[in-house]
């Protein structure tokens, strides 16, 4: 640094100085020049200071700081600066040792003390550098959902964006004023929400509510296999049973369908691998066996949904419930229970010649008996270890969320 001081960044609330630690307040008051988001520098009483109003052009603000590195010069932003503030751009530019950052309670973490929900797994997004239509999907599987509004995305308007796309099962809070003596915190329906008018100073909450299964998304551009998650109707909260799309892609090249094929899907869930299976076997037959009533619901509407007539669900418990089917020319055993290797066996007992099985699984337990079980009756068994991130963009940084890791056995009848 060669003895030049350092710059503060000085995150500040609602509450103006009063909120700031005695060491903060006197840098504030000491500077001779006063950078800052605008509403920042509003809540600093007038003083001595010069004042130099940041605005969105970033670079500009770069410039300024530069020319003015004479002088003590404090930094204000709302909050944490490093929370969707202008310490990360200011750093990578100017780089990390001409600043100090000094915290504040950021309003994204105010507004879910508020609401008394946890924000650790939640999704979080700035509205201002991200259009609602860019963020659906992530907001359509998230749990929870932290959204920083804009002039042009305010609370209203997200709320009707996301009604307008099907997703109408979040509860809504919109945090105003956080910290300010008119702060308010409005809870409600979407539809509620999107008949009425807020502060410009706002976070919004979305909460998705217990036991109400996703909207999938319109259908278009439909694959006729790997279709994303989001376009199949999920039970919740079993979200994450679903054959991933990457996994579905493998699993259905590897039973290698043709036109006419009869199909077999096994512990279906919400028959993702069974939709697809009948989209590539128009001519033929596919068969999804689940025990579970409401996933058995799940997939006559998914095969409603997708406009697959060939698709024949069964509400049984395997292997009782395949006794009447004719012999499959392809099976895909899905589950995690331990009897899965059961029915492995069973079903590569009703295969037909050059048929084909593929099975997947979350235990190394059930694989290893897997593939001692099907080694004995070819010495042809593949077996893939899946380990799939996917990348999403949140902080203004991208991220992977890994998927749990999954194996598949792939045989063929000999």
């Amino acid at each position: 640094m060669n003895g030049t001081p350092r710059i503060p960044i000085i995150g500040i609330g609602e509450d103006g100085l009063s909120g700031l630690t005695a060491a903060a307040r006197k840098l504030v008051e000491e500077a001779e020049i006063l950078f800052g988001e605008p509403h920042a520098l509003d809540l600093v009483p007038a003083g001595g200071q010069a004042r130099v109003a940041l605005g969105t052009k970033m670079e500009d603000a770069v410039a300024q700081l530069q020319a003015a590195s004479a002088k003590r010069v404090v930094v204000l932003v709302m909050g944490d600066p490093l929370f969707y503030g202008v310490a990360r751009y200011l750093c990578d530019k100017l780089g990390k040792d001409r600043f100090e950052v000094v915290p504040h309670v950021s309003a994204m973490q105010t507004a879910f003390a508020r609401v008394k929900e946890s924000w650790e797994e939640a999704f979080l997004t700035n509205l201002a550098t991200h259009t609602v239509e860019n963020v659906l999907e992530q907001i359509r599987s998230a749990e929870k959902v932290g959204l920083f509004t804009s002039d042009s995305y305010p609370p209203a308007r997200v709320a009707q964006a996301l009604l307008d796309h099907g997703i109408d099962y979040f509860t809504a809070y919109v945090c105003e004023n956080l910290g300010a003596p008119d702060e308010r915190v409005t809870q409600g329906e979407l539809a509620e929400i999107a008949a009425q008018e807020f502060s410009a100073m706002n976070v919004m909450i979305l909460t998705r509510k217990p036991h109400v299964p996703d909207r999938p998304v319109e259908a278009i551009g439909r694959r006729w296999f790997g279709n994303p998650d989001e376009m199949f109707l999920q039970s919740r909260p079993k979200r994450g049973l679903l054959t991933p799309a990457e996994l579905r892609a493998v699993a259905l090249a590897e039973m290698d369908l043709g036109p006419s094929s009869v199909v077999w899907d096994i512990g279906a869930g919400s028959g993702s691998v069974a939709v697809e299976a009948a989209q590539i076997s128009a001519q033929g037959t596919v068969y999804a066996i689940e025990m579970d009533p409401e996933d058995h619901q799940l997939i006559i509407e998914n095969a409603r949904r997708f406009g697959v007539t060939n698709l024949v669900p069964i509400l049984g418990r395997a292997p009782e419930a395949w006794e009447g089917l004719p012999s499959p020319d392809a099976v895909f055993v899905g589950g995690s229970g331990r009897g899965i290797s059961r029915l492995v066996d069973a079903a590569y007992q009703r295969l037909r010649q050059r048929g084909r099985l593929v099975a997947t699984m979350g235990s190394i337990d059930n694989l290893a008996e897997t593939h001692r079980l099907l080694h004995g009756y070819s010495s042809h068994v593949k077996v893939w270890m899946f380990n799939i991130a996917r990348g999403t963009f949140q902080l203004e940084r991208i991220r992977f969320e890994a998927l749990n890791p999954t194996f598949l056995v792939s045989v063929v009848k000999q």
